[in-house]
């Protein structure tokens, strides 16, 4: 199987099991996006969605958030990994926005990476979920998924990943090929235990063929 067919039969795949994959973050706008993802980092979605509604309550925009103080904010994340660096990030973040961005999120890798808290993962979430952006963000998930899978070939970094998937992933396909992986990997194939017996992509699953071999 090539390359290309690999892609393909995948894409097809999950084109027809998961044609609405989207993010499991709960928001209404790309301010409140961007808070759920820097609180998301090494963090489940389901603790960041338990967390969120009391933090955009008491801190609706980015102004009110650039007005709040570490001892304000923190008690409504301490659930949340890494709590202390959060608070900071988030605060920071928040001043930033108001600062030099006009309260506005900025829809640009190169600008979101500017601000506290946010590195090319994050940004790479937040312009293609809100923007439909042709950017992938690479976290465990999609690093682990995509190298079972095949898609990758000895990627040793995100970065090494995301170049090889952006290659041979149709433009119009990347943000939601994005949420494809990370669902997956959550969900069937996971870390430890993955569960092939529930997976249809094992007949090109390079994974589940070395599996088999052993």
């Amino acid at each position: 199987m090539t390359k290309k067919e690999r892609y393909d039969y995948i894409i097809d795949y999950f084109s027809h099991h998961a044609p609405d994959a989207e993010t499991e973050l709960i928001y209404d706008n790309p301010f409140q996006l961007l808070v759920a993802v820097i609180l998301s980092a090494q963090c489940t979605d389901k603790r960041v969605n338990l967390t969120t509604p009391a933090i955009f309550a008491s801190y609706p925009d980015p102004k009110t958030l650039a007005e709040s103080t570490e001892e304000q904010l923190f008690p409504l994340i301490k659930s949340i990994s890494y709590p202390n660096n959060k608070t900071k990030h988030l605060i920071g973040m928040a001043k930033m926005l108001v600062e030099k961005f006009n309260a506005e999120v900025p829809l640009t890798v190169a600008e979101l990476i500017q601000l506290p808290g946010v590195g090319r993962k994050t940004a790479n979430v937040i312009t293609s979920v809100v923007d439909n952006q042709p950017n992938m963000a690479v976290d465990t998930h999609v690093f682990r998924v995509s190298a079972r899978l095949g898609l990758t070939t000895n990627a040793k970094t995100p970065l090494q990943a995301e170049t090889q998937l952006i290659r041979h992933i149709p433009t119009e396909l990347v943000h939601k090929a994005h949420h494809w992986l990370i669902l997956h990997g959550r969900y069937t194939c996971l870390a430890r235990q993955p569960k092939c017996d529930q997976c249809g992509l094992t007949t090109v699953c390079k994974y589940f063929e070395k599996k088999g071999k052993k």
